[in-house]
């Protein structure tokens, strides 16, 4: 069997994020895609202290199979970029989606600040969210801008906190060892994410030896559901390259 696709998912979501992209992948690779949910989301039991980026690392491995191609979006990627750096033999390679990289002051600053508001008032929180992934024009039919608030609301509390706090400093966490990842390596985000910029993805690609990068040009945060056909078609292409279109 060809080497797995493992689809990490963003904080407050679970795996049916990646609906659209499963779909669309399923058209151009013949390789298995599997969704998982990240410790304190979806099926997961909440987590109910503290946490750090190395734990629930430590929690995916556990649960996906000895060697796949790990894509990570948001939190997702924090959580391939750990895995890719301290247990390369599990990631045959690494494609961060919309990630955070090594956050300026500023930047670091407005995530404590959202990481705020959802501890003073969640659900005002999700609606934020909402507006930021999913503004007026982005293209997306408002089924899938109600499932994805109705997850996000969906979320113990307590546990979403804990898991944003991992999002919110996991990158000052993995960035100094970002240059030590060997794995093959593709960082893609939207040209208009405001959370997870164009400059952040430059960013990793500096970061990450011999990593590729793209910027998909009108897309926001939420590229595996506004712009699955293109992020498929982009990832699978990344992997076939990465692998000369073998078994790995």
């Amino acid at each position: 069997m060809r080497t797995p696709i493992v689809l990490l998912h963003g904080v407050g979501l679970d795996h049916t994020m990646w609906g659209p992209f499963t779909r669309a992948a399923g058209h151009l690779t013949d390789r298995p895609v599997a969704a998982i949910d990240l410790p304190g989301h979806g099926g997961q039991p909440p987590l109910s202290r503290a946490t750090t980026l190395a734990e629930l690392a430590e929690d995916v491995l556990a649960r996906i199979p000895d060697r796949s191609h790990l894509v990570g979006f948001s939190l997702g990627a924090l959580i391939a970029q750990h895995v890719a750096r301290f247990h390369p033999e599990r990631a045959a390679s690494l494609t961060s989606v919309s990630s955070v990289c090594r956050r300026t002051a500023s930047e670091a600053a407005a995530v404590a600040s959202r990481l705020e508001m959802g501890a003073r008032d969640f659900p005002a929180s999700v609606e934020a969210s909402i507006e930021r992934w999913y503004p007026n024009g982005s293209g997306v039919g408002p089924e899938w801008v109600e499932a994805t608030r109705a997850t996000l609301r969906a979320n113990d509390v307590t546990s979403y906190l804990h898991a944003y706090r991992v999002f919110a400093t996991g990158d000052a966490d993995i960035g100094p060892e970002l240059g030590n990842i060997r794995v093959p390596a593709f960082a893609v985000t939207g040209e208009l994410d405001p959370g997870s910029t164009p400059e952040m993805t430059r960013r990793l690609g500096e970061a990450i030896p011999g990593s590729r990068t793209a910027v998909v040009p009108g897309a926001r945060h939420m590229l595996p559901v506004q712009e699955a056909d293109e992020l498929a078609r982009l990832v699978t292409g990344f992997i076939d390259e990465s692998t000369g279109a073998t078994n790995a």
